[in-house]
C-alpha cells in the first residue's frame, strides 16, 4: 500500500462481543462465524484498498481510509444484521499511523484507534456510539445525518480522559428511507402491495396478471369455439345417414367412411411468446448517497443500489440528493456492454 508508514487521519470502527472471554470455547467459535459472516456482509460494498481489517480475537478494529460515510453506514448495517449477537460499536476520527506487522500485513496504531476503543468500552450490547470528532464532520456533511446523533454526555475512561459521545438512532437518513419502505410492502405480503411492487422485466404485477388471465381467457375461447364447429359438424352429417334403407344400402356401393377431421398442431394453437427484451447494466458509484431515476421512473438509493438493469438503448439517468443539485446523465446500453456512473455529491 502507497501509504505505508505514514500517520493519516481516518474513521475506525471498534466492536467485540460483549463477554466473549466468559463463554466457552464451542460456544465462542460460534459466535465469531456468526460474527465474522455479519462483518462480510457489511463490508463488502467497501473497496479493499480504503480499508484495513484487524482482528482483535473478540472482535475487530476497522480503518476506513476514504470517506467516513463508509464507516457510518458500515457501522449501522454491523449492528442492524446483528440479532442476538451482544455487539458494542464505538466508531471514532482520528490520527493513525500505517505500517507492516511481523507477517508483511498492514496493521494500525495510534491514538484514533485508541480513542475508539474506549468509545466502544462506554456502549451497552446492541448499541452504536461515535466520537465527538466523528459527529462533527459526519453532521456537517448533511441533514439527514445530523439527524442520526444524539448526545449522550461525557463518559471518563480509565486513564481519566474525557470523551463527549453521541449514540446513533435506529433511524437512517431521509434519502434511504425508500428502499426500507419498500421492502417492508414486500415483508408484509398484502394483495395491494404485491401487486403495486415491480416484477419481472420491469413490469408492473398487476399487468403481468392481468395479461396472464388474459391469456387464459383467449385459449378457453378458442377450445369453445373449435368444439362448437364440430358438434355443428356431425350434426349436419346425422340426417343423410338416416334416409338410407336397408335395400338401398344393399344395392349401393361401398360408402367409405368419412375421414377424420385432421387435428391442428399443438404448436400452431399457442399464442407466440413474446421475444424477452434485451438488457444491459448500469454500475453505480454514488458518494455519500442519491435516489436514482431512470427515465422519470424511481428505481431504488445507491448505496447500497450498486446496480440496475435496464432495457437495451439509449436512458436518462437523474441522481438526487436532498442537499446538493441533482446530477443527469445520458446512457447509450448495447448488447454485452455496461454503463459506470460515478458521482459524487459536493
Amino acid at each position: 500500500m502507497e501509504n505505508s508508514g505514514r500517520t493519516l487521519v481516518c474513521s475506525v470502527v471498534f466492536l467485540d462481543i460483549a463477554e466473549y472471554s466468559k463463554k466457552p470455547v464451542a460456544e465462542q467459535l460460534q459466535l465469531k462465524q456468526s460474527f465474522n459472516g455479519i462483518l462480510a456482509n457489511a463490508l463488502d460494498q467497501v473497496p479493499v484498498r480504503d480499508r484495513i481489517i484487524l482482528d482483535t480475537g473478540d472482535g475487530a478494529a476497522i480503518a476506513f481510509l476514504g470517506d467516513p460515510e463508509d464507516a457510518l453506514f458500515s457501522a449501522m448495517s454491523i449492528r442492524d444484521s446483528a440479532g442476538a449477537l451482544p455487539l458494542r460499536l464505538g466508531v471514532n476520527l482520528g490520527p493513525v499511523r500505517l505500517l507492516k506487522d511481523l507477517n508483511g500485513q498492514m496493521n494500525i496504531i495510534g491514538d484514533g484507534i485508541n480513542v475508539a476503543q474506549r468509545v466502544m468500552g462506554f456502549a451497552r450490547p446492541g448499541q452504536l456510539l461515535v466520537s465527538r470528532s466523528f459527529y462533527e464532520v459526519v453532521s456537517r456533511l448533511s441533514r439527514d445525518y445530523e439527524k442520526l446523533f444524539f448526545h449522550e454526555g461525557s463518559r471518563t475512561d480509565k486513564h481519566v480522559r474525557a470523551h463527549e459521545v453521541y449514540s446513533v438512532g435506529s433511524g437512517i437518513p431521509a434519502g434511504r428511507r425508500v428502499v426500507d419502505t419498500v421492502a417492508r410492502l414486500r415483508e408484509n405480503g398484502s394483495r395491494v402491495s404485491w401487486l403495486a411492487t415491480t416484477g419481472p422485466l420491469g413490469l408492473n404485477h398487476a399487468a403481468l396478471l392481468a395479461a396472464s388471465v388474459v391469456f387464459v381467457a383467449l385459449v378457453a375461447v378458442g377450445l369453445t369455439v373449435r368444439g362448437k364447429l364440430e358438434r355443428e359438424t356431425a350434426s349436419a352429417s346425422l340426417p343423410a345417414e338416416r334416409a338410407l334403407t336397408a335395400p338401398a344400402i344393399a344395392n349401393s356401393a361401398p360408402v367409405p367412411a368419412p375421414r377424420p377431421a385432421r387435428a391442428e398442431p399443438q404448436q400452431a394453437r399457442k399464442a407466440p411468446a413474446a421475444a424477452a427484451p434485451r438488457l444491459g447494466t448500469i454500475r453505480l458509484a454514488i458518494a455519500p448517497w442519491g435516489r436514482v431515476i431512470v427515465d422519470g421512473k424511481e428505481r431504488g438509493v445507491s448505496p447500497p443500489l450498486r446496480q440496475i438493469e435496464v432495457p437495451l438503448g439509449s436512458h436518462t439517468v437523474e441522481i438526487r440528493n436532498t442537499t446538493f443539485p441533482s446530477h443527469v446523465a445520458k446512457v447509450e446500453l448495447k448488447a454485452g456492454e455496461s454503463v459506470r456512473i460515478k458521482h459524487r455529491f459536493r
